[in-house]
């Protein structure tokens, strides 16, 4: 039973009574450890130690290698997200030119894409930091030239010789629906545009 990592499973149980809930959640009761894996053979199902601290410890009849299985894909799961909300970073000069300024906007664009946060961070050297507005100045552009992916997140903060701002990716927009109420009319412009121009007796009699 080397799958049995985290709980106790089976015959590792050794207690002598335990409070058994069923395979669908239901309350059995307190029963014998040895009837509750006699149920659990019956069932072909395992009997798990769900909860060893309770008087008497809380069991359970379950499928243990499939809730294993689904446990470690919830975790999976749970690490990709936490990586796809990793907070990246990219750091601008305060005297930066426009080549280095596009080629740093363009890193901090794809990480937007890639649905991380980003740190943009101005480093001030020397008098620099006397100047604060010089940084400010470069994080609004930063923030108008991605204005259609992503958006600041709170205003620009002090730490040390730095200057932070978040940028948080914007959510996709949702896909427009299309207007059925438009094609009756769509219909009639184009019968209006195809038919044939009146008589002029037609238009005079009308």
């Amino acid at each position: 039973m080397n799958i049995a990592k985290e709980h106790k499973v089976n015959e590792q149980i050794r207690v002598r009574q335990i409070r058994l809930i069923g395979a669908e959640g239901e309350q059995v009761g307190i029963i014998d450890t040895r009837d509750a894996m006699q149920m659990a053979r019956e069932a072909g199902m395992d009997l798990v130690m769900v909860s060893p601290q309770a008087v008497p410890p809380v069991c359970r009849l379950l499928d243990y290698g499939r809730f294993r299985y689904e446990q470690q894909q919830n975790e999976k799961e749970n690490r990709k997200r936490a990586r796809a909300q990793e907070v990246k970073a990219i750091k601008f000069r305060v005297k930066i030119d426009d080549h280095d300024f596009k080629t740093k906007t363009g890193h901090v664009r794809r990480f937007l894409e890639e649905g991380h946060k980003v740190k943009v961070t101005i480093m001030f050297r020397g008098r620099e930091r006397t100047h604060p507005e010089l940084g400010e100045r470069i994080l609004v552009r930063v923030a108008e030239t991605l204005a259609d992916i992503g958006a600041p997140e709170g205003t620009p903060s002090m730490m040390g010789m730095d200057m932070n701002m978040i940028m948080t990716p914007k959510a996709a927009p949702a896909p427009k629906k299309e207007r059925t109420d438009d094609a009756p009319a769509e219909a009639v412009r184009a019968d209006v545009a195809d038919a044939p121009a009146a008589a002029p007796s037609e238009a005079a009699s009308a």
